[in-house]
């Protein structure tokens, strides 16, 4: 099933060589999105760099874009999203923006229209919170982290 997205190219006279978000296979869930960067962007190991991508969106209601790192660059160089899934909801007007972190070992380079993360697009449900005074017990219940063992 698919939707149509709105996309916008926030600098068309800057970044019209940028790609908009696309799959790149057939049966990719998530969209490549690009660097939208006017030179080279450096990040330094633990340093955190926030990346233009040149476009803004507009989701459907009841609709979210989520950002993911893409796995070449985690396995390859350790490049990762520091909130990661990011989330952009329908009512975002703004340019994306890909908060890129360095978990290598070495600098890492971004460049020009490099492919720095995904984007899947997913339903959400709005949920109204009843506060109560007990829960409804499950064969779980309170067990936390790491309570079924290793």
């Amino acid at each position: 099933m698919s939707v149509t997205i709105q996309c916008r190219r926030v600098r068309p006279d800057k970044d019209a060589d940028i790609p908009l978000p696309r799959y790149m296979s057939l049966h990719a869930a998530g969209m490549d999105i690009c660097a939208a960067v006017e030179n080279p962007v450096i990040i330094s190991p633990g340093e955190i760099r926030l990346i233009p991508t040149g476009f803004a969106i507009c989701l459907p209601t009841g609709h979210e874009a989520q950002i993911r790192p893409r796995s070449g660059l985690a396995v390859k160089h350790g490049i990762g999203l520091i909130n990661s899934p990011g989330t952009i909801d329908a009512d975002f007007r703004g340019e994306v923006k890909i908060a890129l972190i360095n978990h290598g070992p070495v600098p890492f380079t971004c460049n020009r229209g490099d492919r720095i993360a995904q984007m899947i697009i997913g339903r959400v449900s709005s949920a109204v919170i009843v506060e109560v005074d007990r829960l409804d017990e499950s064969e779980r219940d309170t067990g936390g982290f790491g309570h079924t063992g290793i």
